[in-house]
């Protein structure tokens, strides 16, 4: 026999993670189901190992810039298992904190596969459970392209398990997975393709950073393949990949090839029929504001909804959650406008709100742009040439900022405090009157004219 719950969260992911110990503050009975290991995709094979690969690859950069700053270094290649090795230890590490946390705060971590049995009674391989409140926290895993031989290639979750660099390797995808991993793969010695279907990376992104960002592909060695609707990838008989393209064209010769063409949620085994639970049409757990599912008393949060597919949205929407079930917030709840993303390229992305396209749809001729590209100043004495860029998009008559972009050297940590700024309704005259830090690139925000 299981046990009942005031909460029960299927899932250990962040999201999860995060609503179930938050509720466990409030004094509430928790459990949380996770089948493999806690943390989900953003510490096991997500965020956290991809950000130490991208810091390996700012220092194999740092390592050819060194000499312009007068440094006699040589780079002697690059221990890719060595790497391995130790950001394994690190997630490991985090895991075993994670469980910590769980049983600080007496929440009953319950480790199998759940799947519902009854609107309010969930299975975990075997043992039945109750809870008065669900929280379905599940994620999302890679999509793999239905095309013959795409078992050849490997996901992100691959990536994660190479050992070596491949010495050729095709990244097939344009949005934030494809472009970070391209970008360590070549940093750290490999020749990379990067395979889109339309005319660039990042499509829904403003087109300055695209702009920049494509002469950095370029200036790194990544080719950009462009109006390529992969069809078929084979394995030729001297064991190389081969990418076959719906026009005819081939790209061949490949070690490996990455599908970063998007994800898809884990609802398959959840037994949703059980409990009524709804999903859209791509699969995903469809809910309200209050992250209320088509069942009263189940909620859903992170990938799994489909919304606004980062960590730090599934954890907001979880703690908020909780406040509101059992904090006595009743009118608690994410607002999901102006969330700040940043991609990992070399350099950098940070962005907050419209792009200057959907600024003109909405706002009409109601727009006025502030754009600046320029060399950062770490540059001025490097032979390695990169561009940053920066670009505030403003509406009404006290210009109040609807968008800002930057790329750039320091972008990903700049913006956290652009974004406050912004969340609170700033203005260009606000930016204007704000007395610039030099020389930094973050004073171009503040000085753009």
């Amino acid at each position: 026999m299981g046990e009942t719950f005031d909460l029960l969260v299927i899932g250990g992911g962040s999201g999860g993670l995060a609503a179930a110990q938050r509720a466990a503050e409030y004094g509430a009975r928790v459990a949380i189901v996770e089948k493999d290991r806690l943390g989900g995709t953003c510490v096991n094979v997500g965020c956290v190992p991809k950000k130490v690969m991208w810091y390996a690859a700012e220092l194999a950069h740092g390592l050819v810039d060194a000499a312009d700053y007068g440094f006699a270094v040589e780079r002697r290649g690059h221990d890719w298992h060595a790497l391995r090795q130790s950001r394994d230890a690190y997630i490991e590490r985090l895991n075993g904190i994670y469980a910590r946390n769980l049983e600080r705060r007496k929440v009953t971590l319950l480790q199998g596969t759940a799947r519902f049995v009854g609107p309010n009674e969930i299975d975990v391989d075997g043992a039945r459970h109750r809870a008065e409140r669900i929280i379905i926290a599940t994620g999302g895993r890679p999509d793999v392209p239905d095309i013959p031989g795409a078992n050849h290639g490997i996901t992100s979750d691959g990536f994660f398990e190479l050992d070596a660099c491949p010495r050729r390797v095709a990244v097939v995808g344009a949005g934030y997975i494809a472009v970070e991993l391209a970008g360590v793969l070549a940093s750290l010695g490999a020749e990379v393709s990067l395979v889109v279907r339309r005319d660039g990376v990042l499509r829904n992104f403003d087109a300055m950073l695209r702009e920049v960002l494509h002469e950095s592909l370029a200036a790194d060695g990544i080719h950009l393949q462009t109006q390529f609707v992969t069809c078929e990838l084979r394995r030729e008989a001297d064991g190389t990949l081969t990418l076959c393209s719906a026009s005819g064209i081939t790209l061949g010769g490949y070690d490996s090839v990455i599908w970063a063409t998007g994800r898809k949620p884990n609802v398959d085994r959840l037994g949703l029929e059980a409990c009524g639970v709804q999903t859209g049409e791509r699969g995903h757990i469809v809910v309200d504001e209050w992250q209320q599912t088509s069942v009263e008393h189940i909620f859903a949060i992170g990938d799994v909804t489909g919304r606004v597919e980062l960590t730090p949205v599934a954890i907001a929407a979880g703690r908020r959650l909780s406040d509101r079930l059992y904090g006595g917030m009743p009118e608690r709840k994410l607002d999901y406008a102006n969330i700040p993303t940043v991609v990992f390229s070399h350099p950098p992305i940070g962005t907050i709100g419209m792009t200057e396209h959907e600024a003109r749809e909405r706002f009409g001729e109601d727009v006025k742009c502030y754009t600046g590209v320029f060399t950062p100043m770490y540059h001025a004495l490097t032979s390695r040439k990169r561009k940053a860029g920066v670009k505030l998009i403003c509406t009404g008559a006290n210009e109040r900022i609807v968008g800002l972009h930057t790329i750039g050297p320091g972008a990903d940590e700049m913006l956290q405090g652009f974004a406050v700024a912004v969340k609170m309704g700033a203005t260009k005259k606000d930016f204007d009157d704000t007395v610039a830090i030099h020389p930094t690139s973050a004073e171009e925000l503040v000085t753009l004219r």
